[in-house]
Order: C-alpha cells, then structure tokens, then sequence
C-alpha cells in the first residue's frame, strides 16, 4: 500500500508538470507572510526512528536551527521510518520533486552516484577521527558536488557509527566461521563483494524488513552500527554479535536540487547552516551512546566477540580491485592517498 502510495504521488507530479520541483511558485508554499515572502512546508523522511537514532537527532536538529532562523517561512514534517516510502524510493521522489528531503544511506545513493559506495570499501578508515577528517576535507566535498548532476544536492554527512557482525550460526573469532552464513547487506558493491570474499552468500533487503528476515530466517546474520542493531531490536532474534569496525555508516542529508535553488541566498544559508547542525548532532549522539550499546550488547546477546581482524583485513584485499570498475580507481586513489597524508 505504502508503494502504491508513493507512485501515485510521482505520477501526479509527472502529470502535472512538477518533476523539477520547486524554483519559486512550483515547490511546496504555505501562505505568503505579511512581508509577502514565500514560505515552504517540506517533507523529510528516512528509514530509521525518532529519538535516540543518529538520523532522528539529525533531522530533530535541522527542523529546529531551519524553522527559527527561517523565522518560520520554512516548515519541516517527519516522516520516519520509511513511512512515505522505502529509502530507495524516497531517493527517486527527491530527485523527481515529490519528496522535497531524505536521508538515505551513501550505500544507497551509491546506485545513482557509484562514488558514494567507496567509503563502503572494507577497513578503509581505522576509525571515526579519520572518517571525519576525509568527510570534512576535498575528498567530501567532492563527493557532495557530484549530487548536483543529478537533481539533489547533498548538503551535509550524517554519521551512523561502524558496523558489526550478528548472526544465529555460530561465534565468528575467524573469516572462515562467515562461510554459508547467509548475510543480509545493502545493495552496495562494496559491502556484497566484501562478504562474497568472506565467503558469506549475500542477500539483499530493505532496512526495515531485517527483523522479519532474521526472525523468520530468510537470512542468517547481518551488519549495522550497535545503535541501528538496538533500533530494529535485531538483538531480540539474533544469538552472535561480532566487533569487526570493517565499514564505516554514514548517509547524506539531500533536498531537491530545484527546491534548494528556488529559495532566496539568504534561505540557502539557513539550510546549510542546518545542515551542519545536522551533521553534528549525529556524530555527537555516536560518540555519546556507543561505550552504553555495546556495554548492553554485553547482556542483550549470547555472545560477543571480539575477532582478531588481520586475518579479515588479508581475506578482503581483492575487493578494492574487484569494484574499481563500478566506482572508479581514482576515488579509491584519492581516499587512500588522503588517509596515508592524514596518518603522517
């Protein structure tokens, strides 16, 4: 029902002439003001929850710092947890004006901007600090940039920590304990080709759909940061949790390209500035909440391990040349090249 939903907006608005939404009169206006400046009622949706979730305090802090310091021409509605539609689908309504903002996950947006898999690639950064450093110098904002070819802009990265490994089979301490587990992974390049070489068949599903998959056991196992393993509650029909850190989570706060260049300069500013308000809150609630998940990780599942990662790091090698043909070798360059600089 959700998606028939959905593509009943995108075929009206195809209708009715609004695949590029916004510039002025075309994007979604509440009343003019007293002043006669335009106002805007936008909808913004992602797949996880409210409170306590890196992408719900994330879009908590931008609909705050955006609907003051708009003075209220601007209004923002929540639509979490996949309420308007699947993430992949909320991508396409950004891009076709009926969705105005998402935050989906960069490995999602990796299907139309192949680039934005490469920070996907196994045990690339060694941990938040260097993520953080690449994200916020030339390397991220090439990657931002490469949105505007393709009616969004990305505006700022929203943190989800690095991800861990759970399954119903067995502990995992070595590559091989992964052998025939069937592991749920997003449909990213980087992250299917990690696990083929880890030698874990792979399947792909919606974010949402993990529980019911793990619990009704269409798949063994998957991986996501503690705080999104807890917001799916995947812990209830999972037994192994293992402590790999092997693929750095982030998404992208996006708004359709035509809404964005619709408002005044002065508005683009107040976006933006949210945006990085945005941006910090979901790195401060990571590194706030991380030490208390994985202290409850602890009692939650049957056992945690903590593996010797050598071995995985030797066994994914491959990977990097395997998927230079999707993303590109000089992305894959640029990242190694600023993360060797960096740890001088």
């Amino acid at each position: 029902m959700k998606k028939m939903k959905w593509l009943g907006v995108i075929a009206i608005a195809a209708m009715t002439g609004l695949t590029a939404c916004g510039g002025g009169d075309e994007q979604a206006e509440a009343p003019a003001t007293d002043t006669d400046q335009p106002t805007y009622s936008w909808k913004l949706g992602w797949n996880s929850g409210v409170d306590d979730d890196a992408k719900g305090e994330a879009a908590k802090a931008f609909k705050e710092y955006v609907e003051e310091h708009s003075d209220g021409r601007i209004e923002i509605e929540f639509f979490p947890n996949e309420t308007y539609a699947s993430s992949p689908e909320m991508i396409d309504a950004v891009q076709v004006g009926a969705l105005e903002m998402a935050i989906p996950g960069a490995n999602e947006l990796a299907n139309v901007i192949p680039e934005y898999a490469t920070l996907s690639l196994p045990f690339l950064t060694e941990g938040s600090e260097e993520a953080h450093a690449l994200l916020d110098g030339p390397v991220g904002d090439h990657l931002k940039e490469l949105s505007d070819e393709h009616s969004f802009k990305a505006l700022a990265d929203v943190e989800l920590g690095f991800t861990q490994i759970t399954n119903n089979v067995r502990p995992i301490n070595t590559p091989e304990d992964l052998k025939g587990i069937k592991m749920r992974s997003p449909n990213d390049v980087s992250l299917i080709e990690t696990f083929n070489a880890l030698g874990a068949p792979v399947s792909t599903m919606a974010y949402t759909e993990i529980y019911s998959g793990l619990s009704q056991g269409v798949i063994d196992g998957q991986f996501n940061p503690l705080m999104n393993i807890f917001d799916q509650n995947m812990h209830e029909v999972q037994d192994y949790l293992a402590i790999t850190n092997h693929t750095y989570y982030y998404c992208y706060l996006i708004i359709n390209q035509d809404v964005f260049n619709g408002l005044d300069a002065e508005l683009q500013q107040v976006v933006l500035e949210g945006s990085e308000k945005a941006k910090e809150a979901s790195r401060a609630i990571i590194e706030r909440d991380e030490a208390g998940y994985l202290e409850r990780a602890e009692a939650e599942f049957k056992e945690v391990t903590y593996p010797d990662l050598a071995p995985f790091q030797e066994a994914v090698k491959p990977v990097y040349k395997q998927v230079e043909s999707v993303m590109g070798a000089d992305i894959i360059e640029q990242m190694q090249s600023f993360l060797e600089e960096y740890r001088k």
